[in-house]
């Protein structure tokens, strides 16, 4: 199990890093635009209390759900590794040959399942009766928690280029402008990232993203949040 996990962090998977990056920053636009229409009335001090409402906002909103995140990914991987651990100790312990090929199987996803036959699958078997003894339990590791460490850290530093602005530039208005910019720029470099991860057109998919982006941030302004 721990050779199975070497060399895989799926903190730093591009699709993960992108979707984490995203989920900030919509978290952030979604409070940095209710913040905006909230203190849009004008006032000697407006932009400043503004500019520091909309990051605290912002940036509150962001932690907690790096905090989240970063659990939740904790969780998951515990819960993903324990369900390989009771494959194998299911395997290694079966009665017979064909009752450890079944519960291998069942833990196949539906298209591997179609493209590994029982004797390839008791191949995997014997490899895995022959390996050395395995924990007690499934548990946690020290790159586990790094990669926990890393969402948070991604969640909460995609604030920055939404609520930034608002900080650094007294005139809100002006403010709003940059900051959608740096947004839409954020959001056109995932989707480039992606789309060459994916073997597709970098600039399509970087243009797909933004406009995607867009899309959601409206959506979900549109139903309150």
């Amino acid at each position: 199990m721990e050779q199975a996990d070497e060399g895989r962090d799926p903190a730093l998977n591009v699709v993960d890093r992108v979707a984490e990056m995203c989920f900030g920053l919509f978290m952030a636009l979604t409070f940095v635009g209710a913040v905006s229409s909230a203190t849009s009335a004008p006032s000697p001090t407006s932009g400043a209390d503004a500019g520091h409402t909309m990051l605290v906002t912002a940036l509150g909103c962001n932690l907690a759900w790096g905090l989240v995140d970063a659990i939740m990914f904790l969780v998951r991987t515990l819960a993903d590794r324990g369900m390989r651990f009771k494959v194998a100790t299911a395997a290694r312990e079966a009665p017979t040959a064909t009752e450890a090929v079944r519960a291998i199987r069942t833990a196949l996803s539906p298209s591997a399942q179609l493209l590994l036959s029982d004797a390839e699958i008791d191949m995997l078997r014997q490899r895995m009766a022959s390996a050395v003894e395995l924990p007690e339990r499934a548990k946690l590791n020290t790159r586990d928690v790094l990669g926990s460490i890393r969402i948070f850290f991604i969640v909460v530093l995609s604030t920055f280029p939404v609520a930034l602005p608002f900080v650094l530039l007294s005139d809100v208005s002006t403010a709003l402008i940059v900051s959608r910019i740096l947004t839409l720029i954020m959001l056109f470099a995932g989707g480039m990232a992606l789309g060459r991860h994916a073997g597709f057109n970098g600039w399509a998919t970087g243009l797909g993203m933004t406009a995607l982006g867009v899309a959601l941030t409206m959506a979900v302004i549109a139903l309150g949040g």
